[in-house]
């Protein structure tokens, strides 16, 4: 008699409904999971389709959609037979009888899974292919490359392979042989349970301890894991070229002399061991197979590990330079071509112009550092924004960028930003939903100042900020020719998540354009780049995606309306294009009366045989460095890196285009072949885009912090490390790499050209050793040629020393000190250093003041600007005036109060001739200017402050002309 026969009859219909009802509880539980997850992942696809078909990127979204669902079912169905089959054919081939030495109390297990047993093996098995599903998925990128994989015409120095195989096709094998392996051992170890509980195993028998078809499938199993072992090892050896080591990436002679061979030996006997497996199905003992896999592990012990030990201990230890030096070789030239630092790039000479610094004058020394860059892009952003953002809720992105404009027929070099829309400066009682989301939609233009502190003529120094774009009158240096020019920005930096546009029921603009003295500028959102949300079925779409009821509820929402998101430039060209990865600084650049983003997209791999690998985050560190990361690698660690892609974002309407840049390289060529019609050749790039692109900071970086050591091509003078070099740490920062400048830079030739610069300094001392410097000018024929000065005497200042200097010298120490003393605090800028063609090394580092206030509104202004020349330091409120304190020893100029919250500087009694009354009312002007500048200041009138405090100083100026008697 059972259990269940004692229950209560009556209780028994009772029972079972209550056990009904919870059941159907947790199906309608787990369907209601189920649907929420289904209906979310559904609107992520169904939302992100839209996107990529707004902006004519569909093919890229179904590429990647497709290779994913079909790698997630093919992966996953396998991985799923891969379990459940051996576990079936265990079940099929199980004993029917036990005998009754079976003691082991399976038979409680056997009846409880026995209701459950095929829904048991379903589940494992699914669960299974599903994580097995998404694993492949994962390989998307590893899957294409390895279809569409192009050759790189170059063979590695060891297998003689071509370099693609490695890049390509060895990935995805690696990928296929370790899914197998997985498999197979998941598997066998599935079906050892089955046998266990259903009588095939039986541990605790005296004899027979296997039945015949538990010894056939598993020997049948542990057989296919060995030979697919043999074969991993195969794929293995293959690596060698890309290994890691203490002294060089690659091989070595270890790797070559003792590991390649015992891999090879290593092969044939997991082939050997797989074998008896085999043999094993026709046998009834396991005698062969525990020898053949005693002596597997035996054989990976000793050949596998040992020996390898052994012949670096006592082979290459002693004599590792000798050893290692064809190895050496091999690694230099691989991370020279993989980097592109090689000699067919380099130009290496000789520094010689030292020797003529004694017969440099101020005004030749002030003619040739003319264009040097004196605003710190790092420095000024927040004077950018008080200055010219026009209302607090526009601010400019941090850092700003350098770039050139032909101003009045002359190159330029300017420091400009773009003015973005910065929500948080929003009133809390203007934070409504319908505000941030229909109203404060986009910001308006461009800021710019010339970088050398100079007018529009390039010719009057000044100690306050140059505009060339900006809000003022005349500020309109580099859009005055552009004829209509749109300086809507709805695609920024800093653009919010996602903004309605489009005209309301009424037709009514609702977009807040700008707010001016004369009311407030509604606008309407013209352009291309939304996804028209106007149906109810796609505002649900988007309620679910945004988690807002907004979408469905507000009158903001109707059939004109368009979403804007996904809005930063480097996130729609990651989206549009997955397989790069881009560079930290994306710029701005005015074309064709529009706002550009240029974004640099880079093809890196870490698969380069025997090239150096480093992670990409260490080599792209600085003082400005926001970000770094490869997302198209599983680390960040690379070992080669190409620009391949120039791509731009327009400002307004979010339109996204690929240009080829580096058309030779076998990796854009594969993901071109991947995604087909994606990417435009490099002849369709527009002229006047072309004169604005420029060499890309990131890959200057990795290339700078690879020619520290790689400038050297000689594996003897590498391996003693004498010459090797470094970048200097900030002498702001010391946790971080100098950051390089962009200046237009004199080789000799007497053509200025416009370079990206930095310098090295010899490994663990602070003297210059070295000056590289690159062709940033995209329409020069040497665009990208790097240039490597040397020679330079072994007592030349490297940037830390001359940043000391300038902070232990006197007179530049008490000038501080009376900055702390008004209660402002210095702030230092870049040091620059500017190997002149004719008259030595000059270096220049800005100083600027900012006021030490409870508000942080407080912005930095240029108070001097420090020289050192020849070993003599000199400081002023201008180059030519620091250049000129240093060259003759004259007095500086003090700096001008610009604070409205100072006085105006007391001056002198007049002299006989000069008229106290009209330098009184001057000086009573310009009191009063400031305070009215501090009023428009206190009400957020930025642009009104700057002009008011510029009115000001002209009177103090005039006041100070007529006290000198000028």
């Amino acid at each position: 008699m059972s259990l269940f026969d004692d229950d209560d009859p009556a209780q028994a219909p009772v029972r079972n409904q209550s056990t009904g009802r919870n059941r159907w509880l947790a199906i309608a539980a787990v369907s209601v999971i189920v649907l929420f997850f289904g209906i979310s992942a559904f609107a992520a696809v169904y939302t992100d389709a839209l996107w990529y078909d707004a902006i004519d990127f569909s093919s890229v979204f179904g590429t990647v959609f497709w290779t994913r669902t079909a790698l997630f079912v093919i992966f996953g169905v396998l991985m799923a037979i891969m379990i459940g089959l051996p576990a079936a054919l265990a079940y099929r081939t199980r004993p029917y009888f036990h005998p009754a030495d079976d003691i082991g109390g399976l038979d409680r297990y056997r009846d409880a899974i026995a209701p459950l047993r095929t829904w048991l093996l379903i589940g494992i098995s699914g669960v299974s292919g599903i994580f097995a599903g998404f694993s492949g998925a994962g390989h998307w990128r590893t899957y294409l490359m390895w279809r569409h994989g192009r050759d790189f015409d170059k063979t590695d120095a060891f297998f003689k392979k071509d370099i693609g195989f490695y890049i390509f096709d060895l990935p995805w094998w690696h990928y296929l042989v370790n899914f197998a392996l997985t498999g197979l051992i998941l598997g066998t170890f599935g079906a050892m349970i089955v046998h266990y509980v259903y009588g095939g195993i039986r541990l605790t028998a005296q004899r027979d301890r296997f039945t015949r078809s538990a010894q056939v499938q598993l020997s049948a199993m542990f057989g296919l894991i060995l030979l697919v072992k043999g074969l991993d090892y195969w794929v293995d050896r293959y690596d060698l070229v890309n290994g890691s080591g203490p002294r060089l990436d690659g091989m070595t002679y270890t790797d070559q002399h003792a590991v390649l061979p015992a891999n090879q030996i290593l092969l044939a006997i997991a082939v050997i061991c797989g074998a008896l497996f085999i043999f094993n199905m026709w046998r009834r003992s396991w005698q062969l197979p525990s020898i053949a896999i005693s002596l597997f592990a035996i054989s990976v012990l000793l050949i596998g590990m040992i020996w390898p030990a052994i012949v670096q201990g006592f082979q290459v230890r002693p004599s590792e330079q000798d050893k290692e030096k064809p190895y050496l070789a091999a690694n230099i030239k691989a991370t020279q071509d993989a980097y592109g630092i090689s000699k067919d790039n380099l130009e290496v000479t000789e520094y010689t112009s030292q020797a003529e610094a004694d017969g440099a004058s101020p005004e030749q020394l002030n003619e040739t550092a003319s264009s040097l860059p004196i605003v710190d892009p790092a420095v000024v952003h927040r004077e950018f924004e008080q200055v010219q953002q026009g209302r607090s809720y526009y601010s400019v992105h941090e850092p700003l960028d350098i770039s050139t404009y032909d101003v009045g027929g002359k190159e330029r070099a300017v420091v400009l930003g773009v003015r973005e829309l910065n929500q948080a400066g929003i009133s809390d009682s203007d934070r409504t939903w319908t505000n941030l989301h229909t109203v404060y939609t986009h910001s308006n233009g461009v800021i710019a100042s010339y970088a050398n502190m100079r007018g529009a003529d390039d010719k009057s120094e000044s100690s306050q900020m140059q505009w060339a774009e900006g809000d003022r009158t005349g500020q309109h240096d580099l859009t005055s020719g552009q004829g209509k020019f749109q300086d809507k920005v709805y695609f920024g930096e800093d653009s919010p998540e996602y903004s309605i546009v489009g005209k309301g029921d009424d037709s009514a603009a609702v977009e807040l354009d700008y707010n001016s003295e004369d009311g407030e500028t509604r606008t309407t959102y013209e352009g291309s780049g939304g996804v028209p949300i106007g149906t109810n079925f796609r505002q649900l779409m988007y309620a679910i995606q945004f988690g807002s009821t907004n979408f469905l509820l507000s009158s903001r929402v109707n059939e004109n309306s368009e979403i804007l998101y996904d809005r930063s430039p480097k996130e729609r060209v990651q989206k549009v294009a997955p397989w790069l990865t881009l560079d930290d600084d994306v710029y701005p650049v005015i074309v064709g009366g529009r706002i550009q983003w240029v974004v640099d997209g880079y093809t890196t791999t870490d698969r380069y045989p025997q090239a150096a690998r480093d992670s990409f985050a260490s080599m792209t560190d600085d003082a400005t460095q926001t970000s770094a990361g490869v997302q198209t690698l599983p680390t960040d660690e690379i070992n080669y890196m190409r620009n391949a892609v120039k791509a731009t974002v327009d400002a307004y309407d979010g339109t996204v285009t690929l240009y080829e840049w580096d058309e030779a390289d076998p990796i854009l060529q594969t993901w071109e072949a991947a995604f087909p019609g994606t990417v435009m050749p490099k002849s369709s790039i527009p002229k006047e885009l072309m004169e604005h692109l420029r060499y890309p900071e990131d890959l200057y970086k990795v290339q700078r912090y690879q020619l520290a050591r790689y400038h050297v091509s000689d594996p003897d003078v590498f391996f003693s490390g004498n010459e090797r070099w470094a970048v200097p740490e900030d002498p702001n920062d010391d946790n971080h790499q100098q950051t390089p400048y962009r200046m237009f830079l004199d080789d000799g030739s007497g053509t200025a050209r416009w370079s990206l610069t930095s310098a090295f300094v010899p490994y663990n001392r602070p003297n210059l050793a070295a000056m590289m410097s690159v062709d940033s000018d995209a329409t020069s024929e040497n665009y990208g040629k790097i240039r490597i000065s040397t020679g330079f005497p072994d007592d030349t200042q490297g940037p830390g020393m001359v940043s000391n200097e300038f902070r232990t010298d006197k007179a530049i120490a008490d000038e501080v000190a009376s900055f702390n003393r008004s209660g402002s605090a210095p702030v230092w800028g870049q040091v620059v250093t500017y190997p002149t063609a004719k008259n030595g090394i000059l270096y220049v580092e800005p100083i600027y003041a900012r006021r030490a206030t409870a508000s942080t509104s407080g912005y930095a202004q240029l108070a001097f600007v420090l020289v050192s020349y020849d070993g003599r330091v000199g400081y002023g409120s201008t180059l030519s005036e620091a250049l000129e304190v240093a060259l003759t020893g004259a007095s500086p100029t003090p700096p001008t109060a610009s604070d409205p919250d100072e006085n105006p500087p007391e001056t002198t009694p007049p002299s006989s001739g000069d008229s106290p009354r009209e330098v009184g009312q001057l000086l009573e002007d310009a009191r009063s200017l400031f305070a009215q500048a501090d009023e428009a200041g206190k009400a957020g009138d930025y642009a009104e402050r700057e002009r008011l405090i510029a009115e000001a100083q002209d009177k103090v100026d005039q006041a100070a002309e007529l006290i000198s008697g000028g």
